[in-house]
């Protein structure tokens, strides 16, 4: 019993317990840690990739590398030797054109997997406008039918006209020989003989 009683007191529980380890709490910010790898905004280098990739894509900068490598070669033949800083088989030309191929290969890969996303992004966007358009549509034309079907139930103005039209020759055809003006049988006024004058 008092060995209990003693490991009580040395681990405390519930929600001031001194003795657990501290974690992070869920509702406090964690702590910045420092890291040995340097940190980059990958949106950042996306964008700035895609720059790259679009002005490697571009006549500007075939012309200059064109021209970057014309003065190259031009200098390394023409100029004095003392001056010279690459020599006739241009190995240092070579091996700077080979490094930017090397830079300029992933950079161009990456935007083009960023226009991919972008384009994936589109097409789903297109996908789902595509389908609201169609259930408008396909709601619109029920609509529209069941207006058609309730305005084939509905009297409409002409077919009213041409019914009066043939109640009134009915009357004219039942009522012809008589000078009395031709009404509706209850609205007729009761008939006087002429024997009552």
């Amino acid at each position: 019993m008092a060995e209990r009683e003693s490991t009580r007191e040395r681990h405390p529980a519930g929600a001031t317990a001194a003795g657990r380890p501290r974690t992070a709490r869920l509702d406090q910010p964690r702590p910045l840690r420092r890291r040995l790898l340097p940190e980059w905004d990958p949106e950042a280098f996306g964008r700035l990739s895609e720059r790259i990739a679009r002005f490697l894509g571009t006549g500007r900068f075939i012309v200059w590398m064109t021209v970057v490598i014309i003065v190259w070669i031009i200098w390394n033949v023409a100029a004095p030797r003392h001056l010279r800083f690459d020599e006739y088989p241009f190995i240092f030309l070579t091996l700077a054109l080979s490094l930017q191929a090397s830079y300029a290969a992933p950079l161009i890969l990456l935007a083009q997997n960023r226009q991919d996303d972008r384009d994936r992004v589109n097409l789903e966007q297109d996908r789902k406008q595509n389908e609201r358009s169609i259930a408008d549509t396909e709601y619109l034309t029920r609509e529209i039918a069941a207006l058609r079907m309730g305005l084939g139930e509905v009297a409409t103005r002409d077919w009213i006209r041409s019914e009066l039209q043939d109640m009134m020759k009915e009357l004219e055809e039942r009522y012809d020989g008589h000078r009395e003006p031709a009404v509706f049988p209850a609205e007729r006024p009761p008939r006087r003989d002429m024997d009552d004058r």
